[in-house]
């Protein structure tokens, strides 16, 4: 008589309940493997923006890595002319002028600067790469005595470290 009032299930009404219950854990299953996937997704297009960018932005970095010693060279020609030289080669030598000038414009077109320390400068291991050390008069140990050759950033990241002396003088 009680099954006939409701006051208990029978079989057939707890197997759909247990089937409700199976259908809402494979429901909340799959809810949580949707969400995983739509954030999986989310961060793989954040990661290729990312990587974009930085191909972008230092995809170039061999090249200008490899074009440092044309600057460096054509740096040292310029500085080995004599003013005798100057006078009788002048077209020639406004040339070489014109080719640093544009080389130095296409590194700033493309993000690249030069780090030019001064002497008397502190070393900074960031950015200086210390050549030699050696006792000098009047400075301190650390300071720049001498420098070699410019250092280069593109962008925010070293391309060359400044090839500097350094003083080995205690303070």
């Amino acid at each position: 008589m009680a099954e006939q009032n409701g006051d208990t299930a029978g079989p057939a009404e707890v197997e759909a309940a247990d089937e409700v219950e199976q259908l809402r854990a494979e429901r909340d299953d799959m809810r949580d493997r949707f969400m995983r996937a739509l954030a999986d997704a989310e961060n793989t297009r954040k990661r290729g923006e990312r990587d974009r960018r930085e191909a972008e932005q230092y995809g170039g970095s061999k090249l200008a890595r490899d074009m440092l010693p044309v600057f460096d060279n054509m740096k040292r020609a310029m500085e080995a002319i004599s003013e005798e030289q100057r006078e009788a080669s002048k077209a020639l030598i406004e040339g070489i002028e014109l080719t640093m000038r544009e080389l130095l414009n296409i590194f700033e077109k493309h993000g690249i600067r030069i780090v030019s320390p001064e002497v008397g400068e502190k070393f900074d291991p960031e950015y200086h790469q210390a050549m030699f050390e050696a006792p000098v008069p009047n400075t301190k140990a650390g300071d720049i005595i001498q420098v070699m050759a410019e250092g280069f950033m593109l962008h925010d990241r070293l391309l060359r470290p400044a090839q500097v002396g350094v003083s080995s003088t205690p303070g």
